[in-house]
């Protein structure tokens, strides 16, 4: 069995982020049930009054605790978002040489931390990096708007990544596609037909732009949603969002949606923590969600690891389609829209014969995003 070491990124500077958490879980998970040894890397970023660091960090332990992660997480500080070229000075809970000892014994880092430190990477034997914003990270790549150090390998979810005649190019690095994964043990089916809304959770707004040599756009879920506001006059099916919600624009625009027939929560009161999250997808009928516009624009074939908790809980989902997929289903368990009308459709045939999307919605899941078969894929090509 392999010695793993999975590099997360601000999950402990993220308490509130419940899904958040659940992103990088799902792989520790399903590699921790095909018998693999599991360490969990991450940078705690220095912000804020120490009382609200100590919350963070005692949030996180606790967590790392009670999901069997105890004892196998490395902490280390850092002061800045930006790629650094320089080794950790400070590790929070074990000393340097005890870190790098089992980064030395690893046989794998399989890092999801795009502007890691470059000077961890050679205390590995092999790296791998995933790819979990297909289009943006080769688009930053590419227009020398992030430098991603050197890793062995380079896997993405994004299966337009290098698809031919595609937007995405696939020669620099190379990529390897994966899916994303999803931990059918932890994620059971639950069949309830007295569920009433579908659901999503996001953030609404913040700072994402593309911004390009010919083109500058606002790339967040917020412009997304807006596009399809309307949605709630073309249905009887209840729609909710759970939002994070911040601005004076965003209350202002909350007010809107609300009256256009949508209910809105805050994420924080159903989302904050990872039990949290699960239980929210679990009780919702389904999810209705749309993407950011660069998932679109790019072609990305990207699907949601939020889309997957709903799909293995057996909650079908009518999705936004961000480009053509060789294996993604339409029309049975999961619909892929593009327009409002087409949306709307979609609720009505679910809802016409709730059970059986249901158990698609399953049967989607565990065909395709088991992460026990994402994890041996990965690993079958970073340590032959």
């Amino acid at each position: 069995m392999a010695t793993v070491v999975i590099s997360a990124y601000d999950v402990v500077n993220y308490p509130q982020g419940g899904g958040h958490f659940w992103v990088y879980l799902q792989y520790v998970l399903g590699l921790r049930l095909l018998g693999h040894d599991v360490y969990w890397l991450e940078a705690f970023r220095a912000k804020g009054p120490k009382e609200q660091e100590a919350a963070a960090l005692a949030t996180f332990q606790a967590r790392m605790q009670q999901y069997g992660l105890g004892g196998k997480c490395i902490l280390y500080r850092t002061r800045s978002k930006e790629p650094s070229s320089e080794a950790p000075a400070e590790y929070l809970n074990m000393t340097r040489g005890e870190a790098e000892a089992i980064f030395g014994r690893a046989d794998l880092l399989l890092n999801f931390h795009y502007a890691i430190s470059s000077a961890l990477l050679p205390h590995f034997q092999r790296t791998a990096l995933v790819d979990i914003d297909p289009g943006l990270l080769q688009f930053w790549i590419t227009r020398g708007q992030l430098n991603v150090p050197e890793h062995d390998l380079y896997f993405t979810i994004g299966e337009g990544v290098g698809r031919c005649g595609g937007k995405i190019p696939n020669d620099s690095p190379r990529w390897i596609h994966t899916g994303p994964a999803v931990c059918l043990e932890r994620w059971p089916y639950i069949f309830d037909p007295c569920c009433e809304a579908f659901t999503t959770v996001s953030t609404w707004d913040s700072s994402d732009w593309v911004v390009d040599r010919d083109e500058t756009y606002e790339n967040t879920k917020r412009v997304a949603f807006l596009e399809f506001s309307g949605l709630p006059r073309l249905t009887r099916q209840p729609l909710e969002l759970a939002l994070v919600m911040r601005t004076e624009r965003d209350m202002e625009e909350r007010k809107n949606l609300q009256n256009a027939g949508w209910r809105i929560r805050q994420a924080c009161e159903v989302a904050s923590t990872p039990e949290m999250y699960q239980a929210y997808i679990q009780r919702s009928r389904g999810e209705f969600s749309c993407a950011k516009p660069s998932y679109i624009k790019l072609q990305t074939s990207w699907i949601s690891d939020r889309t997957l908790c709903y799909l293995a809980s057996g909650k079908p989902v009518v999705v936004q389609h961000t480009g053509p997929s060789s294996f993604l289903p339409n029309g049975e368990g999961m619909f892929r829209f593009s327009t409002l009308q087409e949306a709307a459709d979609a609720l009505e045939v679910i809802n016409a014969d709730y059970r059986r999307h249901s158990q698609a919605a399953r049967q989607i899941a565990e065909t395709y995003f088991d992460s026990k078969q994402v994890v041996t894929n990965i690993l079958t090509h970073a340590l032959r």
